[in-house]
């Protein structure tokens, strides 16, 4: 018997928390960003070669995409405290893919803007509504499903972007056209498996166990109790603040990696999207594992020590690359590679968890609506950050790494247990 005893605590470590829906929407998100994949990498060429846009056009019209779907976070996140989290999901999935399949109908550039700015909204809710869903199926177990779901993610990402690269071979119109189609067709059964998943259940809204004959919180005098808001609290909002700073690792790695090593070292070309893979078969290998180590808000909070010390890391390998002959900036862009992604894993589950340990239950999804802002706008503000420190040189790694390393330090103070227990509403003494 003791041969089986042994074997259920590992059994229990392979289970996905959430049961059979947590299990459906870790398909969705593979699903997901397979079509992302497949799509995303030949978006650029679409618009190049298929709807004929110059690179200049091109340029705005993802940049407007951007600034309309940084709206798409804060205003999922606010329905989803009002409406069941899988309608809403539902809706945005098949926003994204009508949006996409609108493309195909025109080569008029006003109208490619419009309907890819129509896309990016959607595009951006659907991550918060993910996130929330995640959080709500998953409960006390949420960071090791935002680990697998990570991981699963990537995986689908890989095979996607893989897809991508065997079809932009032949480069023909036909071929463009069946990747962004293959997208939408994501899209349609991503919706479909969403629709089998049942609405999790979401935190209390009731305040001391009073409420009204139709359920709206009451305060002990019996009026309607106010709703909190993240737009009024301030520590939410200057934690929110400091994450669009740390999500910048995205555009270091993304960008400002493939420009450094170019411009800037003697390693060769070739090593820029091995970066990438290299970013991904970590990810992929780490997330999981790691995840244990911030399962709860105050391990959350201790990560930010190693966040910020392999930022630092990052940015000083990134530096010394420039200096050497092409093993020795080889071995450097590795190094900061593997720090940067470290980092990047280890602030994913920090963020994870403190973005949600901080947002009271009756108004989760508006506040993590409002966290999700910090990826959309790092989206916007990050590659020209990154374009700068590439046009700087050397010294601005090492400034950029103490920079992040000091977003580190002021979140760690931000996140840090009160003195004073939160304001709420008491039941009448009896």
């Amino acid at each position: 018997m003791e041969p089986t005893r042994s074997r259920v605590p590992f059994v229990r470590r392979l289970a996905v928390p959430g049961g059979r829906d947590g299990r459906l929407m870790l398909v969705v998100a593979v699903i997901d960003k397979i079509g992302t994949g497949l799509w995303t990498g030949a978006a650029t060429l679409y618009f190049l070669y298929v709807a004929h846009l110059s690179v200049a056009q091109i340029g705005l019209l993802m940049g407007l995409s951007g600034i309309l779907g940084i709206a798409g976070p804060p205003l999922a996140g606010r329905l989803a405290d009002r409406f069941p989290v899988t309608r809403i999901l539902l809706g945005a999935q098949l926003a994204r893919g009508a949006a996409l399949l609108a493309l195909l109908t025109t080569d008029d550039y006003a109208l490619l803007v419009l309907f890819s700015a129509l896309g990016a909204l959607p595009d951006r809710a659907s991550s918060v509504l993910t996130k929330l869903f995640a959080a709500r199926v998953a409960g006390p177990h949420r960071i090791r499903y935002q680990a697998i779901q990570r991981t699963a993610a990537n995986i689908g990402w890989a095979v996607g972007a893989a897809g991508a690269a065997a079809a932009l071979t032949v480069g023909t119109t036909a071929s463009y056209q069946a990747l962004l189609l293959a997208n939408v067709a994501s899209y349609v059964v991503i919706g479909a498996l969403t629709l089998r998943c049942a609405e999790p259940p979401a935190p209390s809204r009731v305040v001391a166990g009073q409420s009204s004959p139709t359920g709206t919180p009451r305060t002990p005098s019996g009026a309607p109790a106010k709703a909190a808001t993240p737009w009024r609290d301030r520590r939410y909002l200057a934690f929110t603040g400091s994450e669009i700073w740390l999500f910048l690792d995205d555009s270091i790695l993304q960008v400002g990696f493939p420009l450094w090593i170019v411009h800037a070292t003697d390693a060769p070309v070739g090593l820029a999207p091995l970066v990438l893979v290299l970013n991904s078969v970590l990810v992929i290998a780490l997330q999981v594992p790691l995840s244990r180590f911030g399962e709860t808000r105050a391990a959350a909070r201790r990560l930010l020590v190693p966040i910020g010390a392999a930022l630092l890391t990052g940015g000083v390998a990134l530096a010394a690359s420039a200096g050497g002959g092409p093993w020795f900036a080889t071995g450097a862009v590795v190094l900061a590679a593997v720090a940067f992604t470290l980092a990047e894993i280890l602030h994913s589950i920090a963020s994870w968890e403190l973005s949600i340990a901080l947002a009271p239950g009756e108004a989760q999804g508006a506040y993590l609506g409002v966290h999700g802002l910090a990826q959309s706008a790092q989206r916007s503000l990050g590659p020209v950050v990154v374009g700068i420190a590439v046009g700087v040189g050397p010294f601005a790694w090492p400034v950029l790494g103490a920079t992040l390393v000091a977003a580190c330090l002021v979140q760690h103070r931000l996140v840090r247990p009160t003195t004073v227990a939160e304001p709420r509403v008491d039941a009448p003494a009896h």
